[in-house]
């Protein structure tokens, strides 16, 4: 399943990437690997458009990839 995602750091401010994958511990992003902070640091991550009001997720970026990051949950969804 595809969902539009809301990123924010403050290293680039607020981005709407796509995911790829999503699982119980985490999610694999869509994004320009190059924009994104690096591995370690921590991103909010709000979905768009499925829930009213959806909550803001901590996330760490754990892996690096051409065609994007994965990230892991750090706060219970």
């Amino acid at each position: 399943m595809t969902v539009d995602v809301r990123i924010t750091h403050p290293d680039f401010g607020e981005k709407i990437v796509k995911t790829r994958n999503v699982s119980d511990g985490g999610v694999f992003l869509i994004v320009e690997p190059t924009v994104m902070p690096p591995i370690g640091e921590i991103v909010q991550g709000q979905v768009q458009g499925m829930i009213e009001n959806p909550p803001l997720i901590n996330m760490e970026i754990v892996r690096v990839e051409t065609e994007g990051v994965g990230l892991r949950f750090l706060d219970d969804v």
